[in-house]
């Protein structure tokens, strides 16, 4: 007799719980700032010039982040910035060589103009 009470009471309990939203669930992870690549700010971008040597440009930018086998004349440097999870900015450069020497530099993140004297 008494597992027939259990039963009925065991459910209602089970149902009741059903509805109760958890503390838990309403709280919410700290997410950590996350950054990956080569920080590229507008400064350090403003150094290169073309005629450098792949190690100069490699002192300036550090080791690329992207460098495709079947180009060796082409550097790709990539930034990204996430907070709480959310991308929050984006950088690309791509370093170009000719003969070892600097030819051009392409990307999102251009080097300011020198202001004519």
């Amino acid at each position: 007799m008494k597992n027939y009470l259990l039963l009925p009471f065991a459910g209602i309990l089970l149902v009741g719980c059903a509805n109760w939203s958890s503390p838990l669930a309403r709280l919410d992870p700290h997410r950590i700032e996350v950054q990956q690549g080569n920080v590229l700010t507008q400064e350090v971008v403003a150094k290169l010039k073309p005629g450098m040597t792949p190690s100069q440009v490699r002192y300036l930018l550090g080791t690329p982040l992207i460098v495709d086998p079947f180009h060796s004349d082409r550097w790709d440097y990539v930034y990204s910035l996430r907070q709480g999870g959310r991308l929050v900015g984006q950088r690309h450069i791509t370093a170009l060589f000719e003969h070892d020497r600097l030819m051009a530099i392409k990307g999102d993140v251009v080097p300011a103009e020198e202001s004519a004297q």
